[in-house]
This record gives structure tokens, C-alpha cells and sequence, in this order.
């Protein structure tokens, strides 16, 4: 019987590349999410593209209603995706915790009542904290977590749910740690600015990206086929993984797109964001073998010419 693949969150944008993927891959994927809003998969793929993919709008909060989901199409493999970012936490830390923690709980235990026995789902960066916490360079996989903020404390609950799922149930799970994405699609959440200025210069306006510093940049479509690997690909345990990459800094990334668009007015606030410059991926490659990790100069350029092909529509 052929693989049925639970997206949560698939109106997000790693969601929606997730869907995009899957469908271009002729796999069945099922869409589980409580908004109903198509705009970053009206981006990616056509309607009737669309018409391959079963969409389902719930709460993920409704014990039930994820249940019945499992049941009632049969699902095999599972990306959780679905969860309220670091503003939204903060805004309503009651909700955020609802969503993120309950609702990842929700999807285990509709997993083990439905005999799904492996789980890929998204966690951060964000549950390392800042960067005087650690030493000089690349952030270990296993180093400490120390999160300040509810958002990343909520992350590192649902690891560590995951790893009790796996000592009691035996259901194994891989969770990756995404840092700064980017690319079509990204245009909600606190690192979602540096394409929001592509988008602006694209379009000949101006804009200014309120902070600065040294990251990861991970294209959105590579973080996508990344999870679908990791849901493909069962480990014997519950493990978390950091997604690497080249560190480059702000104004690097403003620069590659200035190279490309000569117009471009992209100005960078003198703002460090208060996390590592950079996570060391070396046991995602060992463990799963394929990083998708595409050059930061080939990542910028597909993106650009994506929003231009979208033109007024983005």
C-alpha cells in the first residue's frame, strides 16, 4: 500500500514546500491545518496541482479531530510542521503553549493509537539560547539547551516529549532544528526579513531589515525536502538535529541580492540577533547521509527570479 504523508502546518511556508515536493513526487499528501488560506500554495502550485492534495482544515489542539485524521486517511508518514512562532508566543503564551507542546502531543498519541511508529517534526534553534551560553564556533548538536523564549522553551518540550515517546511507545522520531529560512513563502516570523527585502527589491522598493549579524541561511525548499527525508528515513531513536550551512551575515545576503539586482535598496539595522552564528550539522549528515543545502548566491537567485515570475501576485 502506498505511503499516505500528514503535513501540518502546510499553509506555512515550509509546509507549503513540503506539499509542493511531495506532489511533484507523485506521493499522497494530506494537509491538516486550521487556516484555509492558499496564498503561499497559490505560489508554488497551480489549482489543479492542487486538486492532488487532500486539505483538511482542524485544530491541531483537538485531540479528536488529529485522531480521526489518522484514521480516516489511513496516514502512514508524518511531517509536523504546525506551531505558532516566537511573537505569537509571546503574545499569548497559553495559546502557544496549546498549539506547540499539546497539539505535538496530540500527534503522537494519534500515532501510537494508529500504529504510525515514526514522526518527523520541526523544532529550533531557538531552544540553544543566546550565543554567550557556548564557546567560539560552530554550536555541538547535543550541546546544552538553554531557550529564552517561550517559543524555544516550548520547542524543547516537544524534544524531549518525543524522546519519552520513544522510551515508552517505541515510536522513533527525527526533529530538525531550521535557523534562518528563506525563499519564497517566508513572509511571517521574526527571521522572515531577509525575504521580505527581496520581495521589496524585486519590486523596485525600498527596505530595511531591522537586524543584522552572522547566521545560517536555509532555502525553504531544501528545508522541505530535508523534513520529507527525515520522515522517510526511520532512526532508532528519538533524535534532534541541527540544519548547518555556510554562515554568512545580513549584509552578505543583502549583497548577493544587489549583485543581482542593481537597484536594490536594502539598508541592514546595526542589530545582532541574540543567537549563535552558527550550528554544526555534521551528525544530520552522518545520520541520514543527503543535506540538501543549496549555495546561498544559487538560493538567492532562484528566489528572485520566482518572485518575479509571480509578479503582481506576491
Amino acid at each position: 500500500m502506498a505511503d499516505t504523508y500528514l503535513v501540518t502546518g502546510g499553509m506555512g511556508c515550509i509546509g507549503a514546500w513540503s506539499l509542493y515536493h511531495l506532489r511533484q513526487a507523485g506521493l499522497k499528501a494530506v494537509n491538516f491545518d486550521l487556516s484555509d488560506d492558499r496564498h503561499r500554495i497559490n505560489w508554488l502550485l497551480s489549482a489543479e496541482e492542487q486538486a492532488d492534495i487532500t486539505f483538511l482544515q482542524g485544530d491541531l489542539r483537538d485531540t479528536d479531530a488529529v485522531k480521526r485524521v489518522f484514521a480516516e486517511h489511513e496516514i502512514t508518514r508524518v511531517i509536523h510542521l504546525a506551531a505558532l512562532q516566537v511573537p505569537f508566543c509571546r503574545a499569548d503564551p497559553v495559546l502557544g503553549a496549546q498549539v506547540n507542546v499539546v497539539g505535538t502531543v496530540n500527534i503522537f498519541e494519534a500515532a501510537r493509537e494508529h500504529g504510525v511508529n515514526h514522526i518527523a517534526f520541526a523544532s529550533s534553534i531557538g531552544v540553544y539560547g543566546p550565543p554567550s551560553e557556548f564557546p567560539p564556533g560552530l554550536v555541538a548538536n547535543d550541546a546544552p539547551q538553554h531557550p529564552r523564549t517561550l517559543y524555544g522553551a516550548y520547542k524543547a518540550c516537544t524534544e524531549d516529549t518525543a524522546t519519552v515517546y520513544y522510551y515508552d511507545y517505541g515510536i522513533s522520531s527525527t526533529t530538525l532544528r531550521p535557523y534562518t529560512v528563506y525563499g519564497v513563502g517566508r513572509n511571517q516570523g521574526m527571521t522572515s526579513e531577509p525575504t521580505k527585502a527581496l520581495v521589496a527589491a524585486a519590486k523596485g522598493q525600498p527596505y530595511h531589515v531591522p537586524f543584522s549579524g552572522t547566521m545560517q541561511f536555509q532555502l525553504a525548499s531544501d528545508v522541505a525536502r530535508q523534513f520529507i527525508l527525515a520522515a522517510q528515513q526511520p532512526l532508532d531513536g528519538a533524535f534532534g538535529f541541527n540544519l548547518g550551512g555556510t554562515p554568512a551575515t545580513v549584509n552578505d545576503f543583502v549583497d548577493i541580492a544587489g549583485d543581482i539586482l542593481p537597484d536594490a535598496r536594502i539598508e541592514v539595522a546595526d542589530n545582532p540577533l541574540p543567537y549563535p552564528e552558527g550550528f554544526d550539522d555534521s551528525a544530520l549528515r552522518d545520520a541520514l547521509g543527503t543535506v540538501y543545502d543549496t549555495p546561498l548566491p544559487d538560493g538567492i537567485a532562484e528566489t528572485i527570479a520566482h518572485i518575479q515570475r509571480l509578479g503582481e501576485r506576491i
